[in-house]
């Protein structure tokens, strides 16, 4: 078999999308049950992180000391990617030392270079385009609070980046609707070519995005690399905080998530993160899980 990456949502079926949620689902009960199977023993995953992190970094590194392997952490300083060595270098490098690669960064592009060149599996950390390990979580979420997604209509509010193309990536794969309210100029970058995304619709009006909707996702409004844009965005995005008010115009069960960490009072108010619809502690620790099982199938195609 032949090695598998995940650099996007889309280098996975919808099929092999519920078989890791299955999965990641029964190796939180086996947890909760205090049953750890040694699913990567001697086995050794590389994180080399150009993006600060905290559920990301603790996740992998706690799902491979949890299954018997070892994580090693480089941030950009302490690895030579930060000294100018191309990426496929590294990745070269890397693939005879390690068996899976975790990439968190700022260019998609490097990603894509570096798992060009690897022969273990290279994961997408997050980088400006993608955050699919984030998704395979919130799609975790939601299976165990509402069962399937498919049919579902999913609003997104806020700034059309990386987390909002996850989520039009997994529209597309897991058949639900998916409602981008942004405000003009801020569309995530699959719509704005003009092409049609089949059940992906833009609206600019959050309360239009919410309507009937079954689950509210929002996220920060100045990203990591965005830092000198934080004043201009703040009063841009002004109108499109996920309030009380707001969810009122939602499902009466709608749940509601957040990848974190959330500025209380911007992109969403401080009742509504604490609030019953809030699943996004669930959502969090879910990464550990949703990170288990991701390795484990990769894992798979690399014996």
């Amino acid at each position: 078999m032949g090695v598998r990456h995940l650099l996007s949502l889309q280098d996975l079926s919808r099929k092999e999308i519920d078989e890791v949620v299955r999965r990641a689902v029964e190796l939180k009960a086996w947890r909760k049950a205090g049953y750890r199977p040694p699913l990567f023993l001697r086995r050794t995953l590389a994180m080399i992180f150009e993006k600060s992190s905290t559920r990301t970094r603790v996740s992998f590194e706690a799902a491979m000391n949890e299954g018997g392997g070892s994580a090693i952490f480089l941030s950009a300083r302490e690895s030579q990617l930060g000294r100018g060595e191309p990426a496929e270098d590294t990745a070269r490098v890397l693939s005879e030392m390690c068996d899976a690669i975790v990439l968190r960064t700022f260019d998609h592009d490097t990603v894509e270079r570096f798992s060009a060149s690897a022969c273990v599996p290279v994961i997408n950390g997050l980088t400006d385009r993608f955050h699919p390990c984030q998704l395979l979580a919130d799609m975790m979420t939601y299976v165990e609070h509402r069962g399937t997604v498919s049919g579902r209509t999913v609003a997104w509010v806020g700034d059309g980046n990386n987390m909002c193309n996850s989520y039009i990536n997994a529209a597309a794969l897991m058949g639900f609707t998916l409602r981008v309210a942004t405000p003009e100029g801020y569309e995530p970058a699959a719509l704005k070519t003009g092409n049609k995304v089949d059940d992906v619709s833009w609206v600019d009006s959050p309360r239009e995005a919410v309507e009937d909707a079954d689950l509210v996702v929002t996220d920060v409004w100045a990203s990591m690399g965005q830092e000198e844009e934080t004043a201009a965005r703040l009063q841009t995005f002004s109108g499109y905080q996920v309030d009380s008010a707001l969810m009122q115009y939602a499902r009466k069960d709608a749940l509601f998530m957040h990848c974190l960490p959330a500025h209380r009072g911007e992109e969403v108010s401080a009742d509504v993160l604490e609030g019953p619809q809030s699943v996004v502690w669930d959502e969090a620790g879910n990464r550990l899980h949703a990170q288990k099982a991701l390795l484990e199938f990769l894992f798979a195609f690399s014996q």
